[in-house]
């Protein structure tokens, strides 16, 4: 026999048609903002590659999205870059067509910045007014709106680290930066993962969830040590593995007093932390997945650690191939890359245990 629904029934059916036919729209929404904030951080890796990120020496919010358009223009540009210690003790003597090779780097990291801003804030005001934005979402969106606005702050903070006295940026302001743009990149998918069917599959041990959050604690804290790396240009150095400078324990490490100052500072004590942090969070990875397997292998988290393993394997690989290249700008974008997928996943990863975010319905079904 077909049952017959009642009329609130019915309603509540199209209550939940219209949350799912709202929640696709703003997961393609969100895949795009993903996608952007992907691009806009491998460009800042080969800004920071080609050591162009002092070529724009003032922050012009609005009137800076406009390139030079005239040979003027472009000379005015070239003269304000004069003027920093960059050009005087590193680049002195530069020609125009060298400096609008590092200045188009420039440009194009902040006006990608720039578009991410209005990806963002005009779809989500057009679905909030169309009532597609779920109260329950509308204050964590309105929140990484709020953080993309103090990134562009904390880019020019870090930018301006290097026009006075340095010939390049603070490695703690670029840390911050990028760890911010980590950050927002992450809530993204965190909330593009939540808003995704899930399967009814039940974690395959008590800690498995456990597990995954601290891979995604550990994905982040080796993101901001290969920041530090960056910063320091400490990739450029030491470029032989296994052995670093010579040994499994280099002799160095803490030259710089007090003790401590060598991890921020040293550019070797950086570089071997950071290759440390990677032996371990592949460690930990592999047991998360070796854990998950013997738990309950026909899982889908299951499935999932295996592929999250694997891609911290190829990072790790992507890494080394990096490192004894002596950092080629492919090779260190690829690696840039390889860790916002990473982190990525791992987010997702994560995200799954908790199962899909709970679909709200006007209408209640009543007896």
């Amino acid at each position: 026999m077909t049952a017959v629904l009642t009329g609130t029934e019915l309603q509540v059916r199209k209550d939940i048609a219209r949350v799912d036919a709202d929640r696709k729209t703003i997961r393609i929404w969100l895949g795009v903002v993903i996608f952007t904030l992907f691009c806009l951080v491998l460009v800042g890796g080969a800004t920071r590659l080609t050591d162009s990120g002092l070529s724009i020496t003032q922050w012009k919010p609005i009137h800076g999205v406009i390139p030079p358009l005239s040979t003027q223009e472009w000379e005015e540009e070239l003269e304000l870059y004069r003027q920093i210690p960059q050009y005087q003790q590193i680049n002195k003597g530069m020609s125009l067509d060298e400096f609008k090779f590092i200045f188009w780097w420039e440009w194009a990291h902040r006006l990608l910045a720039r578009m991410i801003g209005v990806i963002f804030a005009l779809p989500l005001a057009y679905f909030w007014i169309r009532g597609k934005v779920e109260p329950s979402l509308r204050a964590p969106l309105v929140g990484l709106l709020a953080l993309g606005g103090l990134q562009g702050f904390i880019g020019w903070w870090m930018v301006s680290s290097g026009l006075s006295e340095r010939t390049d940026v603070s490695q703690y302001r670029l840390a911050v930066h990028l760890m911010m743009a980590c950050f927002i990149f992450a809530s993204c998918v965190w909330i593009y993962r939540s808003l995704c069917p899930h399967t009814d599959d039940a974690a395959p041990t008590e800690r498995s969830r456990l597990f995954a959050g601290v891979l995604l604690i550990m994905t982040f804290v080796q993101i901001y040590l290969g920041a530090l790396v960056a910063g320091l240009d400490a990739g450029f150095t030491y470029n032989t593995w296994p052995l670093m400078d010579g040994a499994w324990v280099p002799d160095g490490l803490f030259l710089q007093a007090p003790a401590w100052i060598n991890i921020f500072e040293n550019p070797k004590t950086v570089q071997y932390i950071h290759r440390i942090g990677a032996y371990v969070l592949w460690a930990a990875a592999l047991l998360h997945m070796i854990q998950c397997l013997r738990g309950d292998a026909a899982t889908t988290h299951a499935r999932r650690s295996v592929v999250l393993f694997v891609l911290i394997s190829l990072q790790a690989v992507i890494g080394i191939v990096t490192l004894v290249t002596q950092v080629p700008l492919h090779a260190g974008v690829a690696h840039q890359g390889m860790a916002l997928v990473v982190l990525a996943f791992a987010v997702a990863h994560l995200r799954a245990f908790y199962g899909e975010r709970p679909k709200p319905v006007l209408v209640e079904i009543r007896d």
